[in-house]
């Protein structure tokens, strides 16, 4: 049987997946789970995950790889991770017959049309125009953001570096975290507080005393404690720390809306918002998406849906090895 090899290369983990090609889904056959970082490089990791499935290089007909990063002429270097990603050498070591590379949120665009009901959680029922532009956005390590324009029905999807843009801050709670970011990176970019690490940044300003969840910000997964404590409510340092984060989420949400038009919709992707989705839907996520007059009636009718489906990005790059 002839198969598809899709991969999601994220800062922290990278899923590498084998597909049956059909259309408009295609089907998951096996998916793996590697720590970015454990391989030198993709080609290592692409040679241990087709041996742990028993499969040859022959057997896959294409393959598509969504990177973290911008790509330039079928080549990548990952934003967060010193990490790059070459279709060359790939070609060269398993002659597929097709390697394609998208950015991470491109591919996971792609997965958009096909989601299933049971893969999302709606936040805002809304009203899709029909004519309307999708936005997509994912927050995890880093903080991606894409377009999924609607060219006379047909959408396609188009990437962006739009995680890197400026921070723009909205009470005097998040100025003060604009001017530490400032000292401590030189310049404040969206990405250092809708993000996994962003969310440290955030805890710094707004967790005043002690933490009762004796949190080590130096630990890797602090994220992860620091959202927990918060929706067990064990700490309300924590409590307040998420809450910022989750409003400063919502308010980008809407800015990357009124940027795209996204009449279709917003999905919110990325491995935080199924963690958090309490917190998402308390209502703090909308309200701060919503408050953008004198656009706020266009953006009280757009559906906003969080994808539930941790593999998304996965089966977009699946799904765009498909139609090639």
């Amino acid at each position: 049987m002839r198969m598809l090899l899709a991969a999601d290369i994220g800062g922290t983990k990278t899923l590498l997946g084998l597909f049956e090609p059909a259309l408009p889904r295609p089907r998951r056959i096996a998916a793996r789970a590697f720590g970015t970082l454990d391989y030198d490089d993709l080609p290592s990791m692409i040679a241990a995950f087709l041996e742990h499935q028993s499969v040859q290089a022959a057997d896959v007909e294409s393959a598509c790889f969504g990177v973290a990063g911008p790509v330039f002429d079928g080549a990548a270097t990952l934003t967060n991770v010193p990490w790059n990603v070459d279709v060359r050498p790939v070609k060269s070591r398993f002659a597929f017959a097709n390697v394609l590379l998208l950015n991470d949120l491109q591919a996971m665009a792609y997965s958009v049309p096909v989601l299933e009901p049971s893969e999302v959680h709606v936040l805002q029922e809304g009203a899709a125009l029909p004519d309307g532009n999708i936005a997509v956005i994912a927050a995890g390590t880093g903080l991606g953001e894409a377009l999924l324009h609607n060219v006379a029905g047909r959408f396609i999807p188009s990437p962006s570096e739009a995680g890197h843009a400026d921070f723009a801050a909205r009470t005097e709670q998040e100025i003060a975290l604009l001017r530490d970011l400032i000292v401590r990176y030189g310049r404040a970019d969206v990405e250092r507080v809708v993000s996994g690490p962003g969310l440290i940044n955030v805890y710094r300003i707004a967790h005043q005393e002690r933490c009762v969840a004796t949190i080590d910000v130096g630990d890797p997964d602090a994220p992860a404690a620091i959202s927990t404590a918060a929706l067990e409510r064990r700490c309300p340092g924590c409590v307040e720390t998420l809450s910022m984060f989750v409003d400063a989420y919502g308010a980008e949400a809407g800015n990357l809306a009124i940027r795209t038009v996204a009449t279709g919709g917003v999905f919110v992707g990325g491995g935080i918002a199924p963690k958090i989705l309490p917190a998402l839907a308390n209502g703090t996520f909308m309200r701060a998406f919503r408050a953008k007059q004198p656009l706020d009636a266009m953006l009280s009718a757009i559906p906003v849906k969080v994808i539930l489906n941790a593999e998304a990005g996965l089966l977009g790059a699946a799904v765009f090895a498909a139609k090639r």
